[in-house]
Order: structure tokens, then sequence, then C-alpha cells
């Protein structure tokens, strides 16, 4: 996340051409179609001429950068960087696509996404393809932003993959570039990509006939990685343990490997007490999965950013309370919930009181 060229890659999705991560070059069978790698792609020729045509145009920030946009992102991501504060106080570099963002009205007539690249969406969704997942963002900073400076960009269709064939179904990748000025000076660049697909159908006789029918779907498996397994260990031992830096004792949640208040490198653990108020909350309307609701009816749900007492914050379902009565101010109180026999999750429960 440091500027200076080094790219910043989010998200767990499916990404082109990496193995183990459920993507192949398609294959006979799917869909009707011949999937074979080597079978011919009249689709992929029509695709690939998009390639290098603007995917925006003229773009211009709504705003210019501004400290209250900083103090609200910093905020919500808990960074309590002293760089991000006061008089020459600097953008956190991974706002760099909320500058662009024109909201829910979108930008100006004949500015932002171009007309090429609603083509090429178009045409993926007319030949089936009208599923899309974002699979991942990498970006590349080029000079801080201050505040007051103006944001201009452009975005390229960079890149439209062979068709592939993911877990989710078979699809195309779509990887769009956008270069951000400030004040007409490069700022950085911001590549998307994007999995155009039709999802894959479930055939019965791949099913295993020792599983019932009624059997409970399971909820997705946590990415567990070198710098969030001390967090898993913990909820495993019914503890919810947060970050705490033996430099600043700053505290810190999500686990990070590193102090965003001094930098530091070295840490230690602090167990949480439980106790938390809603800050913030959704309500899940869309779409009915069965697995995320503990009654098993599929939503909605409530899901909130919780506020330790600790002064944190955590992201969990809200139990104990029809969705519809959460409330920011909640007072709700930690708890371990087994979803199926391989996984547990915190979640936090309150009255109906409360």
């Amino acid at each position: 996340m440091k500027p200076g060229g080094q790219g910043v890659r989010d998200g767990q999705g499916v990404r082109d051409g990496q193995d183990g991560q459920g993507v192949r070059d398609g294959q006979d069978g799917q869909d009707g179609q011949d999937m074979r790698a080597d079978a011919p792609d009249p689709l992929y020729e029509r695709l690939t001429s998009y390639a290098g045509r603007p995917a925006a145009t003229a773009g211009t920030g709504k705003d210019p950068v501004n400290l209250p946009m900083i103090r609200h992102w910093c905020e919500a991501m808990g960074d309590t960087s002293t760089a991000y504060q006061g008089p020459d106080a600097v953008a956190p570099p991974t706002m760099l696509q909320a500058w662009t963002m024109g909201g829910l009205a979108g930008h100006p007539r004949g500015t932002g996404r171009s007309a090429a690249y609603d083509e090429l969406l178009g045409l993926l969704d007319g030949a089936g393809y009208t599923s899309v997942v974002a699979t991942d963002c990498e970006q590349e900073y080029l000079r801080p932003l201050r505040p007051g400076d103006l944001i201009t960009f452009d975005a390229v269709i960079e890149a439209v993959s062979r068709r592939k064939t993911t877990k989710l179904g078979t699809g195309y990748f779509v990887t769009t570039r956008m270069d951000v000025s400030a004040d007409g000076e490069p700022a950085g660049t911001h590549r998307f990509r994007i999995l155009k697909y039709r999802p894959a159908q479930r055939n019965p006789a791949q099913r295993n006939p020792a599983k019932s029918e009624r059997e409970a779907p399971l909820r997705p498996r946590p990415v567990i990685n070198r710098d969030n397994a001390g967090f898993w260990a913990g909820v495993a031992e019914h503890r919810l343990l947060i970050q705490r830096c033996t430099d600043c004792a700053t505290l810190r949640f999500p686990w990070l490997p590193g102090c965003n208040a001094c930098a530091g490198q070295e840490w230690d653990t602090v167990e949480a007490s439980g106790e938390g108020t809603v800050f913030s909350h959704v309500v899940m309307h869309h779409p009915s999965f069965p697995a995320f609701d503990p009654s098993g009816e599929g939503g909605p749900y409530a899901v909130a950013l919780i506020e330790l007492a600790e002064g944190v914050r955590i992201v969990g379902n809200v139990v104990g309370v029809p969705y519809d009565k959460v409330r920011i101010g909640l007072p709700v109180r930690l708890e371990f919930l087994r979803t199926d026999p391989d996984l547990e999750l915190p979640v936090f429960r309150a009255s109906e009181g409360g």
C-alpha cells in the first residue's frame, strides 16, 4: 500500500489464468457449446476488437480531494495515521478510485463510461454471459493526493481473455485500466477486472447420493492467511483477539501486518470483553441463501459494523432480534455460532429490550 509504483491487489475472487483458483480453458459439453481450448470462438474475435478502445472518457471527479472525505474514509477503515490529518494531510493512497466515482447520479452526459464499453458488455449479454462478478483490482500510486487537487481520469479496455471455465460458470475476463491525474499530473493507475459469465448448470448426476437433499448448505470458508491466522485460532478457542502494537499500544482490527498509527511491525493481542454496540448496519434481502441465516430461512438478516468496548470495529451478524429491530446504538454481546461441523463464527446477540 505504499506509494511509488507498488501495485495493490484486492479481493479473493477468481483471477484469469491462475492455477488453483478454479479457472481453466473452456471444455466441451458446457451449456451445449464446444468449449475445448482449441475450438473456434467467433465471439472472442469480436470481443478482442474492443481492446485499446476507451472505457471512460473525459472523466472529472465530482469534488476536489478534500479533508472531510479523507476523515470519513479513515474513520471507516480505522486508520489513525497522522499522515492523513492536519494542515499537511494527504489522502490515503487506496482512496484513488474513490475520487473518480460518480455516485448514484453518475457522471455528466458525455463523460465517464464510454459507448464502446457499453457495447462490449451488451455483446456479452446478448451471447448469454449475463452474470458478472468483480474478481480483483490493482493500483499503482505515482504521487500523493492532497486536499484541493482536481481529479481527472480516462480509462481504456485493456484486455479481454479467451473463454474460461470457472466454478461460477463459463465466460470472459474483461480488464480495464484507469489513468488518474491530479491537477493535470499523473497520480496513479487503477486496473479493474470482472468476469462476465454464464452460470454453471448443476448436473444432478454429479451430486453425492449419500447426501440428503435437505442437508443445509454450507457457508463459504473464510480465507485464512499468515496475517490473520492468529485471529481464527482465537475464534476456535472462543476468544475474540485484537492486535495491539507493542511500540505505541494502538489496538487494530481487522488484523494487519503492521501498525497503521506508527508503522510498527511488532504486536501482541488483547482479548475483547465481548461487549459492543451497533455502529451501523444493513439488512440483506437478496440473494436469499439459507446458510447465512441461523434459522435456515435464508433471510432477510442484519449485518452490522459493531463497535467493541475496546474501540475497534468488526463486521458480524446480529442475532436474537428480528432484522427490523436492529438499530444504531443497540447493545450487543459476543457469542460464537457453529454453522456446520467445521466452522464457527463470532456473532453478536441483542435482546429486544436492548
